[in-house]
């Protein structure tokens, strides 16, 4: 089939393409290419009003297919789909060309900009031109769901589940549930110890029929597709069969270990912050450490964070962690209404605490916290001094004065890393980002969504994150799961590899390319071994396509046909 009457959407971007890309020029070439019916320019494609103008032109002019030049398809490939829909078009018939990311930010104020926009969007009518209808994949949801890890996010998570009336497995590592905080003492806002905040979780947990809590298990194997997930979790030395519809991953993070010697690592005295707020949680009157009282404190901030190492001889943590700001100015205040008579000294480079937890800050410093900022090429030196610690800076706030601050205890600031876990990254083959969180697709449009269909990540996991935004996360991922589940179905685009039996000859070099296990399988037709797709786990990548001798394979969507059509088109040459 081909299209016969096509529609072109151009969009300025509020400038991000028209700054550069002359809109006008590109719309004008567009129109006059062979088929297109419609040629619109729209300062922000993607709002209500420009959507609802291409609905009425596509209804208007009898469009058979619509290609809409705006940013990338990452961005707002289901915002069009959905317009076509609206509009009574198939939504494959609908083809984005992106001007911005792939053309305007490319090629910022560089000559032939505006000639490139015109080749992509040359490229993109081609390809709707040979398009197709095409129906989604629908496939039928299981009614369950299970969560990987019982920290607060994971347990956060299992209740929302659970309330919606779906069975919910959760996984949970460790011998109990509760995460990390349960170690830690009293938390802002609300001044609850982190055992109590897991206690009242972990109690809620127990009130629930539709869960099940599993402790000292872990998940060693994934097959299927979204919906239908048949999962093996170890337990207690058997393997349990799950099958389950879709997947949350909050398995939260690991403290940031400083190596000896790192800003006095291995003297006594020198604790990190979970080390320190431990102490604090156990303190009465005053605060001692090995039988002597401590009169003097110094918080190195930023440890494990916001630190690359260029040598490559270690990982780097160049991410801010968020949350470790706002937990030392905390733990000063509680120690400070511990000990009135305690004096603190903040060594920082930078003071995120952000939003209400600003009235930490003022509180600490009200309260007789001294705050000195120290170089970020120049962080503070700790040495031994006697019985003692003394800690040599520069204060920047101070004209880079030279400082010595003697201490009793120092405590190192130290930031999130991601948890080791390899077995689960091997059996979820989940990607993860440069600091080893696993990736979401989108931060602000998919920030709880990951390339595996159904399957979601939520608290630290995901990075680093302060308790309350990573139960905010936990929601979201039970938000979007729930909706997968309860509408018994889930309907999947049907751009996946096709194979023609006819050419196929079962090389297995497609099985060997093909990076979603079990997409390509052998099957046996007429006596012959030829490759089989299994369109509900296969991701349109491409990867089999080419490495297929017999050119038995095409991807849907983008045959053979239509890949050289846009080469031509971009090219100014005649389709072939």
């Amino acid at each position: 089939m081909s299209a016969g009457r096509l529609g072109v959407f151009v969009c300025r971007c509020g400038g991000n393409i028209s700054d550069h890309v002359d809109v006008d020029q590109v719309r004008a070439a567009a129109e006059a290419e062979a088929g297109v019916a419609a040629a619109r320019a729209f300062e922000f494609a993607c709002s209500d009003a420009a959507q609802e103008e291409m609905v009425a032109a596509i209804r208007a002019e009898r469009l058979d297919a619509a290609v809409v030049a705006s940013c990338s398809p990452k961005l707002h490939l289901e915002t069009f789909r959905g317009m076509a829909r609206r509009a009574g078009l198939n939504p494959h018939m609908y083809t984005q060309v992106n001007l911005r990311e792939q053309c305007s930010w490319a090629h910022r104020h560089r000559p032939g900009v505006t000639e490139k926009a015109k080749c992509l969007t040359r490229a993109g009518i081609a390809r709707a031109r040979l398009g197709r209808p095409l129906d989604d994949i629908r496939i039928e949801t299981v009614p369950s769901a299970l969560v990987v890890g019982a920290g607060p996010a994971g347990m956060r998570a299992a209740l929302a589940l659970a309330d919606v009336g779906l069975a919910v497995h959760l996984v949970e590592r460790e011998a109990e549930a509760g995460g990390r905080i349960r170690a830690w003492g009293r938390l802002f806002p609300r001044d609850r110890t982190g055992a109590e905040i897991a206690d009242s979780l972990l109690e809620e947990i127990r009130r629930r029929d539709n869960v099940v809590l599993y402790n000292g298990a872990e998940v060693v194997e994934k097959k299927g597709s979204v919906g239908d997930f048949l999962v093996k979790v170890k337990a207690g030395g058997q393997v349990l069969s799950l099958r389950v519809g879709a997947i949350v991953v909050a398995t939260g993070f690991d403290p940031y270990s400083p190596v000896a010697g790192e800003l006095g690592r291995g003297l006594p005295g020198v604790l990190t912050l979970p080390e320190f707020k431990e102490l604090l949680a156990s303190a009465a009157g005053t605060i001692r450490f090995e039988g002597r009282r401590v009169r003097t404190i110094a918080y190195i901030y930023c440890v494990g964070s916001r630190e690359p190492t260029d040598d490559g001889s270690a990982p780097a943590h160049p991410y801010c962690s968020r949350y470790c700001c706002t937990a030392a100015v905390h733990s000063a205040v509680q120690a400070q209404a511990i000990d009135p008579e305690l004096a603190q000294y903040h060594l920082y480079r930078d003071m995120r605490t952000y939003g209400k937890h600003e009235l930490l800050f003022e509180a600490a410093g009200r309260a007789g916290s001294v705050f000195l900022r120290f170089p970020a090429t120049e962080p503070p030196v700790v040495e031994a001094d006697g019985d003692r610690l003394r800690v040599r800076t520069r204060d920047e706030l101070a004209g880079g004065e030279a400082i010595e601050v003697p201490a009793d205890l120092v405590v190192l600031v130290t930031g999130m890393v991601a948890r080791e876990n390899a077995r689960l990254h091997a059996a979820l083959k989940l990607p993860a980002g440069a600091g080893g969180f696993f990736n979401e697709i989108h931060p602000k449009l998919r920030p709880v969504e990951t390339v595996i269909d159904g399957v979601f990540i939520a608290g630290a996991a995901q990075g680093p994150k302060t308790l309350a935004e990573s139960v905010t996360s936990a929601l979201a991922a039970a938000a979007k799961s729930s909706a997968l589940l309860l509408r018994g179905f889930v309907d999947l685009p049907p751009l996946a590899a096709r194979v023609d039996p006819r050419a196929c000859n079962w090389c297995e070099e497609c099985a060997r390319a093909c990076p979603w296990e079990g997409a390509i399988t052998e099957v046996e037709v007429d006596g012959r071994a030829i490759a089989s797709v299994r369109p509900e786990l296969c991701k349109g990548c491409g990867a089999c396509a080419p490495v297929c001798a017999a050119g038995a394979i095409e991807l849907e969507g983008y045959g053979d046909a239509q890949m050289m059509a846009m080469i031509d088109a971009a090219a100014g040459r005649e389709a072939r």
